[in-house]
């Protein structure tokens, strides 16, 4: 039998996407109400991976990520999500998203994101949230799924993704969590 033991603290990130970077700063302060401190911004990058937000947001879309200082237990995931729809909701206009905030976590082997949408790989959380593992950590780098999104693959987002990576990997160390 195994033994159960404590989850370690998760790194949290949010990617956004939008057309109007001045409504990326006012959902960044929403956020940094409910995690704190932002400890890293990527650069804007242009979004051209799919047309499915074109309708609703229009074209020439960006994407950014960006990273919470504080890390937490990864309970009630659900909860995230839910807050980050709440988030959307206060800037629609005329019913239509101005930002799409995909929120999910990083820890030393992999990278979750969570969904409201169900599909073979992802795993229902309660409240009509699911999460999926898109990428893994392994051989000093990360791996993919055959389900992971075209852009998470780039090397933009790697980086992104390798430099959370090693301010997560100096927190548990500076918190002494096994």
């Amino acid at each position: 039998m195994g033994k159960i033991k404590n989850p370690i603290p998760v790194k949290i990130f949010c990617g956004f996407i939008y057309k109007d970077a001045e409504i990326i700063l006012k959902v960044e302060e929403k956020l940094k109400e409910r995690w704190g401190k932002i400890d890293f911004v990527s650069y804007p990058l242009p979004f051209n991976f799919t047309d499915y937000y074109s309708e609703e947001m229009g074209k020439n879309l960006m994407r950014k990520f960006i990273s919470f200082s504080k890390i937490i237990l990864p309970e009630k995931l659900w909860e995230w999500k839910i807050f980050t729809n709440k988030v959307e909701e206060e800037f629609l206009e005329n019913g239509k998203r101005k930002v799409n905030i995909d929120p999910g976590y990083l820890d030393l082997s992999k990278i979750v994101l969570l969904s409201t949408k169900d599909f073979y790989h992802r795993i229902y959380l309660g409240n009509g949230i699911y999460a999926e593992v898109t990428m893994y950590f392994s051989k000093g780098k990360y791996q993919f799924f055959p389900w992971t999104y075209p852009d998470y693959r780039t090397e933009n987002y790697i980086r992104f993704f390798e430099n959370i990576r090693e301010l997560y990997s100096k927190q548990l160390k500076n918190e002494n969590v096994n």
